[in-house]
């Protein structure tokens, strides 16, 4: 794919890059070749006309790309079929053309969180793991850093970036379809790394935490966001099966905790920037999405807990340098 030795082009020259390609061309090969859901977006893909946007605001909570004008005779309930086959919209919100596509999460909410706290992006490398469509990595672009990159491993996630991208064409911009345990060995290549909903993901968060570090050049931040136990004791919730009938959650630590594997992992000047309960005001069931939401997830009797019994979603915002 174009798209990937572009992206792979951006991070300059290394040792690493034969291992990149490598890895690249394989997961070109699987995204062309995969199961029929993958296939079928790809096919809306090549049919999503090539529009020119007379109108983008990446720097606004609703990421607006285009205006209704700019469709020209192509129909505006064709684009709305076009857009809901690519659901679920998880993060946003996007107006797209005069089409406001309400997401499952007000990503705006967590943006305004830390963007006062964090260090200027502008002129910065930036690495955005689990990016999804692209909503925050958008965002980053207003800032004008030097590279704004993305990973995301889950194929219809990178389907839509691929969708918003080829209107955005913004050229610092790029998305790369790999884990972060996919990346090869880059050490210090970033300046900024934004970590966020995926570390409770992670089955041994010392290495995910390890590698961040790796990631980044001395004294760069690391912008971490994640569930945590609410308490202050040196703890960590390692559910039995599920938790908010998700069955890939394997630590929910305390936020003492988590500051302690972060200077651990080899960071500093570690702070908590927020703790917040996740409400329906930010995550919630919406037309754009064919799943279910908050509220699916927790008791029915009981709002403060999930339906497994655990403590209902509590997300904290923490910062860090590494050393």
């Amino acid at each position: 794919m174009e798209t990937l030795q572009n992206a792979a082009a951006a991070l300059g020259s290394g040792s690493w890059q034969p291992e990149l390609a490598a890895r690249l061309e394989q997961r070109g090969a699987q995204l062309r070749h995969r199961d029929g859901n993958v296939r079928r977006l790809l096919g809306r893909l090549a049919e999503a006309p090539r529009l020119q946007p007379s109108r983008l605001d990446l720097a606004a909570g609703r990421v607006v790309i285009g205006a209704p004008e700019d469709l020209g005779a192509w129909p505006q309930a064709a684009l709305h079929d076009l857009l809901m086959a690519f659901r679920p919209w998880r993060k946003g919100p996007l107006r797209l053309f005069g089409i406001d596509v309400d997401s499952e999460w007000r990503s705006d909410l967590k943006w305004n969180r830390f963007k006062d706290h964090i260090a200027p992006l502008a002129g910065r490398r930036i690495l955005d793991i689990g990016s999804s469509c692209g909503y925050y990595l958008f965002r980053m672009a207003a800032h004008q850093p030097d590279l704004a990159l993305g990973l995301e491993p889950y194929p219809p996630f990178f389907c839509q970036y691929l969708l918003l991208q080829g209107w955005l064409r913004q050229p610092r911009v790029h998305c790369l379809p790999l884990k972060l345990e996919e990346l090869p060995a880059m050490d210090g290549r970033f300046d900024t790394v934004f970590h966020m909903g995926v570390l409770y993901h992670q089955r041994s968060p010392h290495d995910a935490l390890n590698r961040l570090a790796s990631l980044l050049r001395p004294g760069g931040e690391l912008v971490l966001e994640t569930l945590v136990l609410d308490g202050e004791d040196d703890l960590a919730l390692c559910p039995r099966n599920r938790y908010a009938k998700m069955g890939n959650v394997f630590f929910l630590p305390t936020v003492p905790l988590l500051m302690t594997w972060l200077q651990r992992a080899g960071f500093q000047r570690v702070r908590c920037l927020d703790k917040s309960w996740t409400t329906a005001e930010e995550q919630r069931r919406t037309p754009w999405i064919n799943t279910e939401s908050l509220a699916d997830f927790l008791h029915p009797a009981d709002a403060r807990r999930t339906v497994e019994g655990y403590q209902a979603p509590l997300r904290a915002v923490l910062l860090a340098e590494r050393r």
